[in-house]
């Protein structure tokens, strides 16, 4: 998910359970409306970060333990990624998205969906 600096949500993509978040990042961080920073735990890999840095987007990614070589980032920045971490929580207090009582993936996406929007845009 991402989100704007008002903390709202504007690019969701949904993907399997057990499927790597690396495969998500292409559809979610593609075409990014009017980013000029990305705080992000987990997306650490030479292609996310080139397709930022063409986006014109600065990175704020911690390495993973496993890096040769360790990338720069803002300490002071990351501590915002905490408003992402809120976003969910405000959208785990609908009981249907958190216990995930829809069986099929294009339910529950609406279900997210239509709280999001209940919850930050009205």
């Amino acid at each position: 998910m991402a989100r704007d600096r008002q903390g709202r949500p504007v690019r969701l993509h949904l993907s399997e359970g057990q499927c790597s978040d690396f495969t998500g990042a292409d559809v979610l961080l593609r075409d990014l409306p009017e980013a000029s920073v990305l705080i992000g735990k987990g997306y650490d890999s030479n292609k996310i970060r080139t397709m930022l840095l063409a986006q014109g987007i600065t990175p704020c990614i911690p390495a993973r333990r496993n890096r040769n070589r360790r990338m720069p980032y803002s300490k002071r920045l990351y501590k915002l990624r905490h408003k992402v971490e809120n976003l969910f929580a405000k959208l785990k207090d609908w009981r249907r998205i958190a216990t995930r009582y829809d069986r099929c993936a294009h339910i529950f996406l609406s279900a997210v969906l239509l709280g999001a929007t209940l919850i930050f845009w009205l």
